[in-house]
């Protein structure tokens, strides 16, 4: 038994392309039934569901005359513009047969990036949930860009896992869990629990998706990752294992998630907010970091990357590579100046009371 399931009262259930997909590209309404009534059945206990659902792309593909995913940005989001109704339409659809509705939430990265879009959001989720409503979720492929997107639903579902604060975060994908190698490798084994990232080593994760969707199980373990770093577990295994998942059953690659859950604000600041400069620090200052859990100030700063303003997040980067991720006190010039500086001479300089480069509760350790 898998007792965090079991404990669960609001989860995240992922669905990649390839698993909503026939053979022939077109949609697998049968599958998206079976997730319609499991979700409801779910629902109905007095939990709380979220379905982060591809398949936009791969629904616009018949009615625009393609055979497969395009490769150029302007026909993907031709063909998401096209599905994405098609897509939601099947949901409601399947839903309604189990007297439950629907809502259509789509995301871009930006609305994950800029903090009031982030809570705006969250409210928006929390809001329907509380109307016991199941929001659709997925990215809004219409319209974004290949700079500025998720480029999976893998990462996208670990940032809305984050974003409300779910119990457990469910990946359901075409193979049965994590495998040591490509599943298809003689030898290869199921790993069947990660508790700690070393478990990871070693391991042959490959695969760059279905030719119908974006992700691969790189994304997936990354997107793991994700969420057990914010104290969310998760579960890896195959679509058709979803009734075993909801009843608590142990299939699949379970992700053991970490003891302590970081504030929303913690997770945004490491997760989701896009980073505009680095700063170099020595080895002092990664202790006092690390092990005195005490803010950064300008002394154990050897070095500044990058145009920033006050307000904006960096990267805490260190010889051993990224520390953390936090938001600075001071524009790059002013950093830049200040870097290797001791409190006590910047108040010699003139300098009234300097506050910390960046102040303890602006921090996210990500080491």
């Amino acid at each position: 038994m898998n007792t965090a399931l079991a404990k669960a009262r609001r989860i995240v259930v992922k669905i990649g392309s390839s698993s909503l997909t026939r053979q022939d590209g077109g949609l697998d309404l049968n599958r998206i039934d079976v997730v319609a009534r499991l979700a409801a059945k779910w629902q109905r206990s007095g939990r709380e569901i979220v379905v982060v659902s591809s398949g936009a792309v791969a629904a616009g593909l018949g009615p625009l005359g393609l055979e497969r995913r395009p490769r150029d940005l302007a026909n993907v989001q031709a063909a998401a513009a096209m599905g994405q109704g098609l897509l939601v339409a099947h949901w409601s659809s399947a839903f309604q047969a189990h007297h439950r509705h629907v809502a259509q939430v789509l995301l871009t990265t930006r609305d994950i990036m800029r903090r009031e879009h982030y809570t705006n959001a969250r409210s928006a989720i929390e809001r329907l949930l509380a109307y016991k409503v199941v929001p659709i979720i997925n990215e809004n492929d219409a319209v974004t860009t290949r700079e500025v997107r998720f480029g999976d639903n893998d990462r996208l579902a670990a940032h809305v896992a984050q974003l409300i604060a779910a119990d457990v975060l469910v990946l359901l994908t075409d193979v049965d869990g994590l495998y040591t190698a490509p599943p298809s490798q003689p030898g290869a084994r199921l790993v069947e629990r990660v508790t700690h990232a070393d478990d990871l080593e070693g391991l042959l994760v490959t695969g760059a998706g279905s030719k119908v969707g974006s992700g691969g199980m790189a994304t997936k373990v990354q997107a793991a990752s994700m969420a057990t770093a914010a104290g969310i577990g998760v579960v890896l295994t195959s679509a058709d294992a979803l009734a075993d998942v909801l009843a608590g059953r142990r299939v699949g690659t379970w992700f053991e998630p970490h003891a302590q859950r970081p504030t929303s604000r913690a997770l945004w600041i490491a997760h989701a907010a896009h980073s505009q400069g680095e700063i170099l620090v020595d080895a002092g200052a990664v202790r006092a970091l690390t092990v005195g859990k005490k803010s950064l100030l300008a002394a154990g700063v050897v070095g500044v990357k990058g145009h920033f303003a006050s307000g904006d997040v960096v990267d805490i980067v260190s010889d051993c590579g990224l520390v953390g991720r936090g938001i600075t006190s001071y524009d790059s010039d002013t950093a830049a100046q200040i870097a290797g500086v001791p409190s006590e001479e910047l108040v010699a300089r003139g300098w009234d009371n300097p506050r910390p480069l960046i102040h303890r509760d602006d921090l996210a350790l990500l080491t």
